[in-house]
């Protein structure tokens, strides 16, 4: 797999795989443990406290001695304090997300990060490599949190032939067909979230790994696209209350209102009625909770097998 080579080079990892950037999921733990597993492990900085920031990151580098990233939401509160963290720091990735990074790319650039953002048109993959971007991450709408249009399928080759920087795929990616599907679509590696909330390792509150456990093909829903920021999550009473919502004449100010607290009262609580449990559509295909060493295994032993004929 050579292709995959290239990302591997550029993140210091065993293989070509990323964990997604959880927003309030991704912590310190998981991301040491997919780091230790071979992939590279992703704080979120979602929280937007720069002095957790970095304790967090200081908490990873215990444990573990292998490359990890940082992941932060372009629209978050203290966003320059937490660029400022990263370079600080010198972590090795920043995955960034919700608008375009250029304004910190310089400074990250000048402490030895590397900078992937998270995008879902082809146009924005062209505008981040224009930028200094080192990668991209294509992510169709069928991953879990916040999602554009396209899919997984349309929109990863679409961008690599739009760019020619490093692509990584997400969007509906589980296992190792999933990971063969996206190297044949032109993609370096994959970037997988949601089978990682069924890592041993991942802090959510045990009620919100038994959804995931539980959730079929069609167990998703979309909201939010009447705000401009539509959401992937598990169809639960908040979910349905909330799409309906949409539908009436309800200000959007009170349709902003119900949804806060609401993706803390799923991680922290397992709250299944307040709680939003954000997940994307290959839900289905996660059964078990394992090591997040273990997934990974799982998922480069069958994807290897598949790319070089012997399954």
């Amino acid at each position: 797999m050579q292709r995959t080579g290239k990302l591997c080079e550029l993140l210091g990892t065993r293989y070509p795989l990323m964990q997604g950037g959880m927003a309030h999921i991704s912590d310190a733990r998981l991301a040491a443990a997919v780091s230790n597993g071979g992939g590279l492990g992703i704080i979120s900085a979602a929280a937007g406290d720069p002095d957790r920031l970095a304790s967090e990151i200081d908490l990873a580098r215990s444990l573990t001695d292998k490359p990890f990233g940082v992941n932060i939401m372009l629209r978050s509160n203290n966003i320059a304090a937490l660029a400022a963290v990263i370079a600080e720091k010198k972590v090795a990735v920043v995955t960034t997300g919700a608008g375009s990074p250029a304004e910190f790319i310089p400074m990250w650039k000048a402490a030895g990060v590397k900078v992937i953002p998270v995008i879902s048109t082809a146009a924005m993959a062209q505008l981040m490599e224009k930028s200094g971007a080192d990668a991209v991450v294509a992510e169709g709408t069928e991953s879990g949190g916040h999602v554009g249009e396209m899919t997984t399928m349309a929109l990863v080759p679409q961008v690599c032939d739009a760019v020619k920087i490093p692509v990584v795929a997400a969007g509906g990616i589980a296992d190792g067909r999933g990971f063969a599907a996206s190297v044949m679509l032109g993609a370096c590696g994959v970037q997988i979230g949601t089978r990682f909330l069924a890592a041993e390792e991942c802090s959510v509150h045990p009620e919100y790994k038994a959804r995931l456990l539980k959730a079929k093909d069609t167990s998703t829903v979309v909201t939010g696209r009447r705000l401009g920021h539509p959401v992937r999550s598990l169809k639960t009473p908040f979910s349905r209350a909330y799409a309906k919502a949409e539908y009436t004449d309800i200000s959007d100010e009170e349709l902003e209102a119900m949804a806060v607290g609401s993706l803390r009262a799923a991680v922290a609580d397992g709250d299944g009625k307040k709680g939003c449990f954000l997940a994307g559509q290959i839900s289905g295909l996660v059964t078990r909770e394992q090591p997040a060493a273990e997934i990974i295994r799982e998922i480069m032993e069958q994807a290897e097998a598949l790319l070089s004929g012997k399954a």
